[in-house]
């Protein structure tokens, strides 16, 4: 009695951590697009309430696609770079927030943790956040579409590329 016990002691625990792996799996999957929408060159995100350029900043939305080279940039160089978007795109362009940046990271996406649907082209490297590192006071936070996580482990002069958003 007490052997059968035991099994059904450890089949609990065992089904209680598969249980919570798969709801954080699946969390992790409803985070990775269902949520956007295709707009030409943009893509408005419904859950943060945004608009992101599909390109990173260097390349170009023609022929429905990202064509071009994606740019490394410092802090700042993204400065200009956000000053140029809203003279020719018109709006208020900024660096996303990390929550922002973190949320079209795609993990079940491939070698490019990022939906190449509605962001084609981007390079599997870290990406910049407008959002300094509280720890660290002249580092800011990024997000690496190589590995899907997030770093705040970068001084604003060490190039990295760029994705802009504006609020909608």
């Amino acid at each position: 009695m007490k052997k059968t016990h035991n099994y059904l002691k450890n089949f609990y625990i065992l089904l209680f951590i598969i249980i919570v792996f798969n709801i954080f799996y699946s969390n992790n999957k409803v985070l990775s697009n269902n949520y956007l929408m295709e707009k030409d060159h943009l893509i408005l995100d419904l859950k943060n309430n945004i608009f992101w350029i599909r390109c990173s900043v260097g390349q170009v939305w023609k022929n429905n696609t990202c064509e071009g080279k994606a740019i490394k940039l410092t802090m700042d160089q993204v400065e200009q770079a956000t000053t140029k978007a809203n003279e020719q795109l018109g709006g208020d362009w900024r660096l996303p927030t990390r929550k922002e940046l973190e949320s079209i990271v795609c993990f079940e996406c491939g070698k490019v943790k990022i939906n190449s649907k509605f962001f084609p082209y981007t390079p599997y490297e870290p990406f910049w956040t407008g959002e300094k590192n509280s720890w660290y006071k002249n580092f800011f936070w990024s997000v690496n579409f190589f590995t899907g996580h997030t770093f705040g482990r970068f001084p604003g002069n060490i190039p990295n590329y760029v994705r802009l958003v504006r609020d909608r």
